[in-house]
Parts: C-alpha cells; sequence; structure tokens
C-alpha cells in the first residue's frame, strides 16, 4: 500500500484521483488540528498524537505506507500550511531519543524502515525557490529517516494554487513594536522566554502577543500586526521548518496592506543542539518577508532551546553567553530600526554529547508521570489509520 499527503482542492484531485486508485489518501477535510508542541506523542501514547481529530495515527500510516507521495503548494521554499500540519502531527513516527546522524542531532528511529517520498511542489517557482525545496526536504528526510525518491515541480496557476483573502488595509505606527510567540505552548514556550529575555531593552512602545490566543481569527491578528511598524517572531521549529499554524498567519498577513515599510526580526529556536539546522526557518521568514513587501531585519538561531531557555532566566554567562549576546544585539537592531546578520548562537563550552544525555534523560521521567515506563516509550503503532480523502 502507498500513501499520499496532498493539499488539492477538490477539482484538482478529481482530474488526478485515478492515478491514486488504491493508495491510502491524507487530505484537508477541515478537521485537521495543530500541532501544540505538548509531546504527548512521545510520553503519553507513544507513537500516536494525543489530538483525537482523524490524523492522530500519522506515525502508523507513513509506516504502513511501502512509499509515500507529497503534494503540496509551494510555500515560502517549503510545505503549505496543511501540509506542514500533516508532517507536525507525524513526529509520533519517530522517538523523543537522540542521535548524531550525518553529524548532526536528530531522533532516533521508531520503526525500522527507511521510506522513500517523492516531493511534488506547486506553484510558481525560480531556481533559487527549487534549491530552497530541496534542502528543505533533505533536512525533513534526515530527521524522518526519510529518502528522497524524487523532487518534482508542477508551475500552475489554478485556483488551489492562489489562496482569495480580502484584502485588510491597516495604519501602521512606526513606532509600534509586537513581539509574536508563535509557539502555540503561549506562555510556558521557550519561544516566549526568549522574547521576554528581548522586551526589556526594546526602547519604543512594545505589545507582546501570543498565536495560541488567535486559532482561528487571523483576520484579527492581521489587524493587529498590520498596525505595527516591527514585528518580533518567536518561532519554534517543527519538522525542520516553521510551525503550521504560524505558516497559516504568514499567509493571511500577506493580504494585509499597511503604510510604510514593516521591519521583520525573528528569534528561532529548537531542542536539537546544532543552531545551523535553524537555516530553513529563517530562509522561509526571508522568502515570506519579500512576499509581503516587509524589510527582513535579521534574528537570532538558536541551538539548545529548552536549556537555554533555563539558563538564560538566571544568567547571561557560562552557556548562555553567545545566546544572550545574540539577543542583546539583535534589541539593538530592532532600536535603530536597521537590519543584521542573522546570527546563530548555541550553549558555549557545553558538549554535546552531555547534552543529549541530559535531553534523553528527561523523556522517561515524563512518562513516568504519566505512568509509563521507559520501555513503553518504544511501542510501534501498528493498527490502521482511516483514510482522509
Amino acid at each position: 500500500m502507498n500513501l499520499l499527503i496532498h493539499d488539492l482542492n477538490e477539482e484538482e484531485w478529481n482530474r488526478i484521483s485515478e492515478k491514486y486508485t488504491g493508495w491510502e489518501i491524507i487530505s484537508d477535510d477541515g478537521t485537521i488540528k495543530p500541532c501544540i508542541g505538548c509531546f504527548g506523542c512521545w510520553v503519553k501514547t507513544p507513537g500516536r498524537c494525543v489530538i483525537k481529530d482523524g490524523y492522530d495515527n500519522m506515525g502508523a500510516a507513513i509506516h504502513r505506507a511501502d512509499e509515500i507521495t507529497v503534494i503540496s503548494r509551494y510555500t515560502y521554499g517549503g510545505f503549505s500550511p496543511f501540509v506542514k500540519n500533516v508532517f507536525d502531527r507525524s513526529i509520533g513516527w519517530v522517538l523523543p531519543f537522540f542521535e548524531i546522524y550525518q553529524g548532526e542531532m536528530h531522533h532516533k528511529r521508531r520503526y525500522p524502515e527507511d521510506k522513500p517520498i517523492t516531493f511534488i511542489f506547486r506553484g510558481q517557482m525560480n531556481d533559487s525557490d527549487k534549491a530552497k525545496a530541496r534542502s528543505y526536504v533533505e533536512a525533513v528526510c534526515r530527521n524522518f529517516h526519510g529518502i528522497i525518491k524524487d523532487i518534482i515541480f508542477e508551475e500552475c496557476e489554478t485556483p488551489g494554487c492562489k489562496l482569495s483573502h480580502n484584502k485588510i488595509s491597516v495604519k501602521s505606527n512606526p513606532e509600534k513594536i509586537i513581539l509574536l510567540n508563535c509557539s502555540l505552548r503561549g506562555n510556558n514556550s521557550n519561544s516566549k522566554k526568549f522574547l521576554d529575555r528581548i522586551a526589556p531593552n526594546i526602547k519604543a512602545n512594545s505589545e507582546s502577543v501570543n498565536l495560541s490566543s488567535y486559532i482561528n481569527r487571523y483576520d484579527e491578528l492581521s489587524e493587529i500586526l498590520g498596525s505595527a511598524g516591527s514585528i518580533v517572531l518567536g518561532i519554534p521549529l517543527y519538522v525542520d521548518g516553521i510551525p503550521s499554524e504560524c505558516l497559516r498567519m504568514m499567509e493571511r498577513l500577506e493580504h494585509c496592506d499597511t503604510e510604510g515599510a514593516k521591519h521583520i526580526y525573528v528569534v528561532s529556536n529548537m531542542g536539537f543542539y546544532e543552531c545551523t539546522q535553524l537555516r530553513n526557518l529563517m530562509s522561509m521568514v526571508k522568502s515570506w518577508c519579500n512576499h509581503c513587501g516587509y524589510i527582513y531585519g535579521g534574528g537570532v538561531a538558536i541551538g539548545g532551546g529548552e536549556m537555554m531557555g533555563s539558563v538564560l532566566s538566571s544568567t547571561d554567562k557560562g552557556p548562555a553567553k553567545i545566546v544572550a549576546e545574540g539577543l542583546n544585539n539583535l534589541a539593538d537592531a530592532i532600536n535603530e530600526s536597521k537590519e543584521i546578520a542573522d546570527i546563530y548562537a548555541g550553549p558555549l563550552h557545553f558538549p554535546r554529547a552531555l547534552y543529549m544525555l541530559a535531553a534523553s534523560s528527561g523523556w522517561p521521567i515524563a512518562a513516568k508521570k504519566n505512568g509509563l515506563k521507559k520501555k513503553d516509550l518504544y511501542r510501534k503503532e501498528e493498527s490502521a489509520v482511516s483514510s482522509k480523502s
């Protein structure tokens, strides 16, 4: 059995559906919920998402498939919000524990196989766009133990490749700065901690906003963000890129007319040690700025985010020194509305092996609180997942 994940509309799907007769189909029926970063698929119901919306058993769906095809509208260098949502909800496919793979920290495999995947991107793409898409799916496959069977680019101008949103006109205040926490963990997230670390150093009028408070209210959020002269995005790494719900917000804001130049800054973070794994995410934000006509002001990419979020709450020294300096430099750039080169920062003089040991040791502790033993975390989910066509 093969698996297809796609974001085609009904008209587009009807034109090619016969080609996928007998396949398991994952498509958008309007019920999918975003990943909230709770790690329940690792420490509560290992291998299966805790959100019961019909997309909760994607790990088993990937495992059951002989091979996978992904059809996605090209979006800022990666997947569309729906396809990205499916992948965000699929992290139970891998284990919470870590290993070094191709020189980087990645998750260990839950299932024994490497899965062949064909990626089909649709839209208007130049050579630079295609290179970004290749870089992104290579990163996804490194972390998901996939094998790239093929990458196909289809030029299209069909309705499914263009979003239709009502334009929102907002008068912006160049003196207003919004710190947008894009983690759905809200105030409990490391993204919020890093934004809070910057906030006291910003001289202009600033406001902190949680994306989690505006799910399905993106017109309202667009008006709030459109009124700012600068936006600082706090973005966690989900499956090597921007979280799906953040992508939905960014697409909506693309259709917001504002007066004057708007500066965009970003603070990204992830649990992996190597901050360089955030390059695709940073590139996606730059691509989004180009689509919107915004000025990309630069950002800080933070490796070892879970550790750095805790350490920075008590000191700017030791392992947190480079991260603290990077955030200070970013605050200076925000105050002066200037652009800086992206800053890549991680734990200073803290061995990767020790970091991995500490990170891995936390998962059995979290599982124990849910009545599970360490061996339960390796559980393989073999049951079927219903077709979402």
